[in-house]
């Protein structure tokens, strides 16, 4: 009996899914990272990023590193469904913008832990704001560090909201015979 067979069918194409969606997550956080890195130095270097956008009143306010956020999260996430929808999900029957306005609304959930994960490595009143090593310029921007843990944390949790809503009517036996 091969390895193959002592693991259910089911679980061997949710893994392969799971690598292939890890593959083109890898991907969405290089273009995720470059729209964040292009973004902050238009705006002056990662040291600008917590300068206030909108005032909400009083301390609170929606900074340049939340746009960066949004926006690098809104292209990721379209190339990433894209990707997905070509590579692996093939097979997918569900109209383009139909699967793209799922696949965008599952990753919010993502995208909000990952806001939050952000939000709390770079803001100076949080408990667990980056220190020492990490500072507002170069490689030890804690703007780029932040964005990226957040991407990271966001990543499986999108992973299990897509699998299961946006291409749940994905047959798996497609995805394990690829």
């Amino acid at each position: 009996m091969s390895s193959d067979n002592a693991v259910p069918f089911f679980k061997r194409a949710w893994v392969a899914q799971f690598v292939k969606f890890g593959l083109v997550g890898a991907s969405g956080v290089v273009v995720n990272m470059l729209i964040a890195f292009i973004m902050n130095k238009l705006n002056g270097g990662a040291a600008n990023a917590r300068n206030p956008v909108m005032s909400l009143g009083g301390d609170f306010a929606i900074r340049y590193s939340y746009v960066v956020y949004v926006v690098a999260f809104v292209i990721a996430n379209t190339t990433n469904y894209q990707l997905n929808r070509w590579w692996t999900f093939r097979g997918t029957r569900r109209a383009w913008w139909r699967g793209w306005v799922m696949f965008f609304a599952s990753g919010i959930a993502g995208a909000l832990v990952g806001f939050v994960v952000k939000v709390a490595l770079t803001h100076p009143g949080s408990p667990i704001y980056l220190t020492g090593w990490f500072n507002d310029t170069g490689l030890h921007a804690r703007e780029y560090w932040g964005q990226l843990a957040g991407v990271l944390v966001g990543t499986p949790i999108n992973f299990v909201i897509n699998r299961l809503v946006t291409f749940k009517h994905h047959a798996v036996e497609v995805a394990a015979s690829q």
